[in-house]
């Protein structure tokens, strides 16, 4: 979501969250220190860093030069919960605020203006947390998304509940030219733009009653070359393994904040 600023002449090829919306375009994580968090996906997920714009307490995470997700060393300062919160495309950040409230969800920040585009940081019925961006993206969706997450999940008590929500708020399947499309595929909900999964959401069987003992969140998942050496070095750089696998392990950073790696790309 950290963005540079709007160039006086934008480039022809210049991409906007019109282009894309309803699709995961980002992810960010909030910590406590950013040096320490840095260093521990350094050594985690081989990332390179470079600043960002917004200030010291920002920083952007680069694969081979592709900005691929923001760190904002603000959880004590904002006295906000450390995780890794994915942000989707809107045409407009305060449409798809508004229409969140209207369905039951929630707005804990904004939409606020973080040139060059609006944020909002909301969290859906059941109280998983997500994020809206409206506006310019860090180069080109396509190179994000083959370069970042290889996708993000949703857990849930009620997969079929929560993508009504979704849909309503972000546009999925809707009769707008270019937006997503949702399917019903095994015990899961995955979200499709031009074929490719985004998006996942998971609550066990389709029809099924809600399970109560799930805490909803969204689950970012990081495609790797070598799920066992990531586990390694998460360990020796002061963060846990809740599961684990040779196709994936969930880590948990020295914060705490939880992701995954996989050795799969999002099918």
């Amino acid at each position: 979501m950290n963005q540079q600023p709007t160039p006086a002449r934008p480039a022809p090829d210049l991409v906007t969250t019109q282009a894309v919306f309803g699709t995961p375009c980002w992810v960010s994580l909030t910590s406590r220190n950013l040096d320490a968090t840095a260093a521990f996906y350094t050594a985690v997920l081989g990332w390179q860093w470079r600043p960002a714009t917004l200030g010291d307490h920002f920083r952007i995470a680069l694969v081979e030069g592709v900005p691929v997700a923001g760190v904002a060393a603000v959880a004590a300062m904002w006295q906000m919960a450390v995780a890794w919160t994915p942000y989707f495309a809107v045409i407009s950040a305060d449409q798809a605020v508004a229409r969140a409230k209207e369905r039951g969800g929630t707005a804990a920040v904004g939409p606020i203006s973080l040139p060059p585009g609006r944020a909002a940081l909301l969290a859906d019925r059941d109280g998983a947390t997500f994020g809206v961006w409206e506006g310019e993206l860090v180069g080109h969706w396509e190179v994000w998304h083959r370069s970042a997450p290889a996708f993000i999940r949703l857990h849930t008590r009620d997969a079929f509940d929560a993508a009504i929500f979704y849909g309503e708020v972000l546009e999925w399947a809707s009769d707008r030219p270019g937006s997503c499309e949702v399917h019903y595929e095994g015990d899961e909900v995955v979200l499709r733009r031009g074929g490719h999964a985004v998006a996942r959401i998971r609550s066990g069987a389709l029809g099924a009653a809600p399970d109560p003992t799930i805490r909803p969140h969204w689950q970012v998942h990081f495609a790797v070359a070598d799920v066992a050496a990531c586990v390694r070095a998460a360990e020796l750089r002061g963060g846990s393994v809740l599961t684990g696998g040779p196709a994936g392990a969930v880590l948990r950073d020295p914060d705490g904040a939880q992701f995954t790696v996989t050795s799969e790309r999002a099918p």
